[in-house]
């Protein structure tokens, strides 16, 4: 009999979740923004520049930020140093 109890309790709680979407950069723009509201929060990543991105997210709850997956991001270049030891 404790079966049914435990079940009435969480069916409705998996019926009620909303499904769970991965969170998408496109490769082809350098910059994204992320946007909180009342639902969650959501990037987007379709701005060219950092001041289009400024100007969509004035008077928003967001932020600009740099994609992480931009296709024409600067590779880092190991640095290489070398003592030079007088002796």
């Amino acid at each position: 009999m404790r079966m049914p109890g435990w079940m009435v309790l969480v069916v409705p709680t998996i019926l009620l979740a909303a499904p769970a979407t991965a969170q998408r950069y496109d490769p082809n723009y350098p910059v994204c923004m992320h946007v909180w509201t009342r639902d969650g929060n959501t990037i987007n990543c379709s701005y060219t520049s950092w001041d289009q991105c400024r100007a969509m997210a004035s008077g928003f709850s967001a932020m600009c930020l740099d994609n992480p997956y931009w296709s024409q991001a600067p590779k880092a270049s190991p640095v290489h140093r070398h003592r030079h030891r007088d002796d």
